[in-house]
């Protein structure tokens, strides 16, 4: 068995963050884009020396956190503790029957920890066998009294800030914790749990960028901070078009709509979302809906068009990006899209994965004119505003 198989990584995700203002807990909450618990999570699913990854998190908290990891390999979630501390037990004894060397423990409210500091992590654990990352203090430090009076002036030059993941051998951090839960719940850290046990805990180069998240000040800067990074931001447009045929119902922006005709089309004809496809597509300079899923591949005959605008969604996430804003535009006589217009927008932000605030629907008519005004079909157009990250050449990496 390789090193590979046998690194593991405890995801702790059971505390209740209320120092991080209203909004429920903060590994729930929504930063750049992504949750901070996916963002957690796919930094170790997605490392190629990490073999299994097992969360920890509060039984209130499970469909929650199923609903925002679904697309990540891990491990059956185990429940947390009452203390940080209790937590990392559950983990650790959740990961016994898997026998892993080394186990990483890392913070889910740290989002932003980067593949470079995981395989540090990594070397250091193989290397000592007990170690965590840290960030120089560049700040004066002062100790002080309960009534706030200065007492002393720590030497910077020998303090360091710890963050996590925290590494050691699987087998010695278990036998510290089992001993602590014995004799003690106050620990903040594992390394202090490691320290208490008799272990030298050694220290790597952590990272600024993986900061916790703990007040709404760290939200906003941080939401700041990710929006500064995609400066790309591109506008794409699309149009679409389907007649009428024989049919007792119309797909429209996701939508099963009731009506006396039903569209003639290689897939459901939803012309909202196709739309949207190329509008997203032309943002992103690639391509249109017809050289991504061409009517003549008979696999997308009847297919439905939710599994286009998801693949386009994707295209753009691939790209590091996130999606501003949606907007389509109904083109028709008939249906009445007005009493449609919320439930559409819902079921685009449902598919999309984009917030409804973002998303807009429109309706209008041709005033009679035209094969929209005879109803014919139906027509759309839509835009799509996206930022990408800038690269020195001016394009997207």
């Amino acid at each position: 068995m390789t090193n590979t198989q046998r690194t593991a990584a405890i995801l702790v995700a059971a505390g209740r963050g209320l120092r991080a203002g209203a909004g429920g807990p903060k590994q729930y909450r929504t930063i750049g884009g992504r949750t901070v618990i996916h963002r957690a999570l796919a930094a170790f699913a997605e490392h190629p020396e990490v073999a299994i990854v097992q969360p920890v998190v509060n039984p209130d908290d499970i469909a929650a956190f199923n609903a925002a990891v679904s697309d990540q390999r891990y491990a059956l979630p185990v429940n947390g503790g009452a203390t940080r501390q209790g937590s990392v037990l559950a983990g650790l004894e959740a990961l016994v029957p898997h026998q892993p060397d080394i186990v990483l423990i890392h913070d889910a409210a740290r989002p932003f920890v980067s593949a470079e500091v995981i395989s540090r992590a990594i070397q250091s654990a193989n290397k000592t066998g007990a170690a965590i990352p840290v960030v120089p203090v560049t700040d004066t430090i002062k100790q002080v009294t309960a009534s706030g009076d200065i007492t002393a002036t720590p030497d910077r030059a020998a303090l360091r800030i710890a963050q996590t993941p925290q590494t050691f051998k699987f087998d010695v951090i278990l036998d510290a914790h089992r001993r602590a839960a014995r004799e003690r719940s106050d620990f903040t850290d594992d390394a202090a749990i490691a320290e208490w046990a008799g272990l030298t805990v050694t220290t790597f180069e952590g990272d600024v960028a993986n900061m916790k998240l703990t007040t709404p000040e760290d939200f906003v800067r941080e939401e700041a901070r990710l929006a500064a990074a995609l400066g790309d931001i591109r506008t794409g447009t699309g149009y679409d078009v389907h007649a009428f045929g024989d049919g007792d119902h119309v797909w429209l922006c996701g939508l099963r709509v009731p009506h006396t005709k039903g569209f003639l089309a290689h897939s459901d004809g939803d012309v909202g979302l196709h739309a949207l496809v190329d509008a997203i597509l032309g943002a992103l300079a690639d391509g249109d809906i017809g050289s991504h899923f061409p009517p003549s591949d008979m696999k997308w005959k009847g297919a439905s068009s939710d599994q286009f605008l998801k693949y386009a969604i994707e295209r753009v996430i691939a790209r590091g990006g996130r999606i501003a804003n949606l907007e389509v535009t109904m083109i028709c006589e008939r249906p009445k899209i007005g009493p449609l217009r919320d439930p559409m927008r819902a079921r685009i932000a449902e598919i999309s994965g984009v917030d409804i605030s973002r998303i807009a629907v429109k309706a209008t008519t041709s005033e009679r004119l035209g094969f929209t005004g005879r109803e014919e079909g139906i027509a759309a157009t839509a835009s799509a505003t996206i930022r990408l990250p800038w690269s020195v050449e001016g394009r997207s990496a």
